[in-house]
This record gives structure tokens, sequence and C-alpha cells, in this order.
């Protein structure tokens, strides 16, 4: 159990804060184990749960290389509320003006600190590129959004960070899902939190069907145990590939209720599925195929 969950300095739809501990309380790590999260997002579960050796990875560089410039000490703490503090200022007082001439500054130099700086004035702290690779979203209306407060929140988010990545060995790489599982070994942990299939994606490349079958045969063929992260239904409807292309896996529960989307109508409960090759009971990982459904008990928020 994760006594006190830690909220990254990257905002992101589908944050998984929420279940971080139901999540812990389900996976299986040793002392050896390396800890491998394909689609790293904002970090949320693999920074909380801070295995001593972990594989982060993504295919959106601009994470990735904020978070290595923090471990690397290209960016700090204090290098952020400087940086914070002026852009808000000019913000401030130039609102959308100011919030669109530093998107195209990112758009053309991709600096790590535009990119924080983006992620936390945009739109609902969405994160989306368009096909050319560029950071679309729109300003989110809030010229007073680098308040004093606001910025120590972020700069005491960054020196947690600071505070623990020396103690970890972790690496940030920018690579597809199917190079970071291949890397994973018998007694190696992967989570994979991916796009969600059968619902409006676009935050850095697109997933369609493909994907998500590409992703199921490569955690089926590899030796480590593995827990992913997708939706079972809402509301509206149900997500069919549990059924489908996930069959065979243990299924564990729990309703989620999401903050950030671009659409309020996005913006629902959600039964969230966990999806597992082992028993988290027993730990016992049992060979993957195509098979019965194996639903544990669900959990209500």
């Amino acid at each position: 159990m994760v006594n006190k969950v830690f909220v990254p300095p990257i905002k992101i739809q589908g944050i998984k804060t929420k279940i971080v501990n139901l999540i812990s309380d389900n996976v299986y790590l040793t002392p050896d184990s390396t800890w491998y999260e394909p689609f790293m997002g904002s970090g949320v579960v693999g920074l909380n749960l801070a295995p001593h050796k972990a594989v982060f990875s993504d295919t959106n560089p601009y994470v990735v290389e904020l978070y290595k410039a923090i471990q690397q000490k290209k960016v700090t703490s204090k290098i952020v509320r400087e940086f914070l503090e002026y852009e808000g200022a000019i913000l401030a007082e130039k609102d959308d003006e100011h919030y669109y001439y530093i998107r195209d500054r990112f758009n053309e130099k991709h600096n790590p600190l535009d990119f924080l700086f983006l992620n936390r004035s945009c739109f609902n702290g969405m994160i989306r590129f368009n096909r050319y690779y560029k950071f679309n979203v729109p300003y989110g209306h809030k010229p007073e959004r680098f308040a004093k407060a606001y910025v120590t929140k972020i700069v005491n988010q960054v020196k947690h960070l600071e505070s623990i990545f020396p103690e970890n060995d972790w690496e940030f790489v920018c690579c597809s899902f199917e190079e970071t599982i291949a890397r994973a070994g018998s007694g190696d942990f992967i989570y994979c939190d991916p796009p969600y299939i059968g619902r409006h994606v676009d935050y850095y490349d697109s997933w369609d069907e493909e994907h998500e079958i590409a992703l199921r045969d490569a955690l089926f063929a590899s030796q480590a145990k593995f827990m992913l992260s997708t939706w079972d239904e809402n509301k509206y409807r149900k997500n069919d590939y549990i059924d489908t292309v996930w069959k065979g896996c243990y299924k564990l529960n729990k309703e989620h209720f999401y903050h950030v989307g671009a659409r309020e109508e996005n913006r629902n409960s959600m039964m969230e599925a966990l999806l597992m090759n082992y028993d988290p009971a027993t730990c016992t990982k049992r060979p993957m195929a195509n098979g019965e459904q194996l639903t544990l008990e669900s959990i209500a928020l």
C-alpha cells in the first residue's frame, strides 16, 4: 500500500492517481524485479510504487525529456520556480497572446520547461498533438494560472522527483512498447496503461485495434508478469475488446471518475479494468491464450 500518493508535475488525461493503491496491492515485485512501464504518461503509477530498478518509456519524447532533464539536474525545482514565475507574470498581463507564443516556441524548439508551462496552462490539462506532432491544445483562459501557491505546488512536485531519483536505478527512454516489453525477463513486471481502445484518442500517436492486438501479442509472449489498465464500461457502452482480445486474463474492476478530458461528456464515472496474466492472490502466473475470463472481486470507489 502506498501511504500517500505523489502527484507528478505532468497532468495527463486518464491519470491513475486514484487507483495507485489498488494497483500497488495487486502488483507482484521481488527485490530483483525490474519494473517496465511502456506507456509512461505522467508516470504516476511507477513513480509511486518506486521499484528500485525501472524502465519508463513512452513514444511521446517530450514527457520523457522532461523527466530525464530533472533526473540529470538540467531542470531543477529552482529553475522551474524562476521560469514559471517569469512566464506566469507575462501570461497574467498578455493572456492568450503569451500562451500561443509559448506554444509556437515549444513546437519549434521543444524546451521541457515550455512543455511544463503548456501542460499546466492549457485547456483542462490535456496533452494532445496533431498529425504533424505539433502540440495543439488551446489555451485554458486562466491568465492568473501561475499564482504563487500554484507555482509552489508544481515546484514541490519537482522537488519530490529530485529526492527519489538518486535513490533508484531508473531509465527514461523514448521507444515503442514492443521494444520495452521485449526487454523484460521472467522475474520482471510490466505495467501497461495504453490509450483506451474504442475511445477518442490523439494523445501523441493514434491507437486502434491493430495496436491493441500487437500489445496483446507482445504481453502474452512475454515471460514477465503483466498488468494492463483499460476501461471496462460506463453508462453508455462496454469495451468489447476485454472479452475478445484480452480474453484469458484475470480481471479486477474498480469504479473511477475522470476529471481530465476534452469533452464534458467524457468526464464521467467509468468502470476501470486491471487485466493480469497471474492470480494476484497467489502471484501464480498462468500460460496466456485466448480462453475463459477470470473475474476477481469488483471494488467501487
